[in-house]
């Protein structure tokens, strides 16, 4: 299952793992080459210490993920095949052009063969409504 995708310049971590300083029920996999920068708890910690507002640019941001996560796990219960898929295409394009499309639909709680489905019937749809 597919839970999340991330770009360049934006950090990663099993929040939950990093938190309470336990093995995490997650994994992370790149989909293409990467250059990580690995953080370790002291150094975080450390971090948090000494820098003035990392604090609240970090709870910031711990905000926004979150309520971003919220938005898609209420969409997941709230929206159809389908319309998950439209919204996708509507809020990241970019992701069709850098996913696999099988990544795609279990990120989108679906079979690959739904999600083919889907596109093409979309896809029908639109040539025909261009006609």
């Amino acid at each position: 299952m597919t839970l999340q995708f991330f770009f360049e310049n934006q950090p990663v971590a099993s929040f939950e793992s990093f938190y309470l300083g336990q093995p995490s029920d997650s994994a992370i996999e790149t989909l293409e080459p990467t250059d990580l920068l690995i953080l370790d708890k002291a150094d975080f910690d450390h971090i948090r210490r000494t820098l003035p507002g990392f604090e609240s640019s970090l709870n910031r941001w711990l905000c926004t993920r979150f309520i971003a996560y919220r938005q898609r796990v209420h969409t997941q219960l709230q929206t159809t095949p389908t319309g998950r898929y439209q919204a996708l295409v509507a809020d990241n394009p970019m992701l069709l052009d850098r996913v696999p499309l099988h990544e795609i639909a279990t990120y989108l709680g679906m079979t690959p063969v739904s999600l083919s489905r889907i596109r093409a019937r979309l896809n029908e749809q639109n040539m025909n409504s261009k006609l």
